[in-house]
């Protein structure tokens, strides 16, 4: 075999393995930066923290800064189900931090 056909079986070998690794997620830690569930996850947190921030500033009365509270739990509890969905989705099940792996 000459060097090309080689550099080519071990690309055809990668592309090939790469789906079936992929599908092991169980390597990456569930609350990390690895996992991209997780970063959207604290990205709709860190823009729910914003958007509370900002209604806050620009409430007039106690029923405006009650509805920017409310607002903002319901993004949340949102964020925890969408994270809580997928996680779900690939056997990991998510329960107020604690991760159940299902074989």
């Amino acid at each position: 075999m000459n060097r090309t056909t080689l550099l080519i079986a071990a690309a055809a070998t990668a592309v090939v393995a790469t789906p079936a690794l992929a599908k092991d997620r169980r390597t990456v830690p569930v609350y990390s930066d690895y996992n991209p569930y997780y970063l959207d996850y604290k990205t709709d947190i860190s823009e729910a923290k914003r958007e509370l921030r900002n209604d806050l500033r620009r409430a007039k009365d106690a029923s405006s800064r009650e509805d920017a509270w409310h607002e903002y739990r319901r993004e949340v509890a949102d964020a925890e189900h969408d994270f809580r969905k997928e996680m779900a989705e690939r056997g990991m099940i998510v329960r107020r931090g604690r991760v159940t792996v299902e074989e």
